[in-house]
């Protein structure tokens, strides 16, 4: 029986996304979307993750499990939080978006850059790469950057004024860090249509790293079970 991957989304932009990038390093791995846009609306209304809301969220975790999920991943920063939550309580392994992205950081450098287009997604961002600082022994220090009316512009579906307003941060706010991580998975093509060489320093998004983590999942669930591997590596 091949394993099946369940991705949980807040914006339906990120199914072709990820679904792209499971297609390229997930074969043999059957894959399902599950979008729920109330999740990040109702976080961004009320500034912050509710208990509802967290709730919500593990009832989706169960039903994706219900579905036949051997393993889930929460695509959105804004809401890592529940997922912390879901993983005390849930049967299979739960993957945050940005878990690989953070751990690559806080390798790569003391000096860490952090761009959003969120507030509810850079803070939830800066804790976690404190959270994986302290976890290395490792003293860092973030330079956050809000890019103001990025969020705004392509949810009118005005992306180019959100791509313009992205690289503008990145060029003139991300000077003197040793590297620069998106916050969000949704602001990861803004590198890719800059072209090589365009930036000096490193430039991590999540999307990418943490399909790599769910392959790596996957394989550790194979083993622990005892049958073939048949996940690319």
């Amino acid at each position: 029986m091949p394993q099946t991957l369940a991705l949980i989304h807040t914006s339906p932009t990120l199914t072709p996304i990820f679904g792209a990038l499971c297609s390229q390093h997930l074969s043999g791995v059957n894959v399902f979307h599950m979008v729920d846009e109330s999740l990040i609306k109702d976080t961004i209304r009320h500034g912050a993750l509710r208990r509802v809301t967290i709730r919500r969220l593990l009832a989706t975790l169960q039903s994706a499990q219900d579905a036949g999920a051997d393993a889930v991943m929460v695509t959105c920063s804004s809401i890592g939080a529940g997922v912390r939550i879901g993983r005390q309580v849930m049967d299979i392994p739960v993957i945050r978006v940005d878990d690989a992205m953070a751990e690559e950081a806080v390798r790569r450098g003391s000096r860490i850059g952090v761009m959003a287009t969120l507030r509810t997604t850079l803070e939830p961002t800066l804790a976690l790469l404190h959270d994986k600082a302290d976890a290395a022994g490792k003293k860092v220090e973030l330079v956050s950057s809000l890019c103001d009316g990025a969020f705004e512009a392509v949810l009118a579906g005005d992306t180019a004024t959100h791509d313009r307003i992205l690289s503008k941060a990145l060029l003139e706010e991300m000077k003197n860090v040793d590297v620069v991580v998106l916050a969000q998975a949704s602001m990861a093509r803004v590198v890719q249509a800059m072209g090589p060489g365009a930036l000096p320093i490193p430039v991590l998004s999540s999307p990418e790293l943490a399909v790599l983590r769910a392959r790596d999942v996957l394989h550790a669930c194979d083993v622990l079970l005892g049958k073939p591997v048949e996940v690319a590596v």
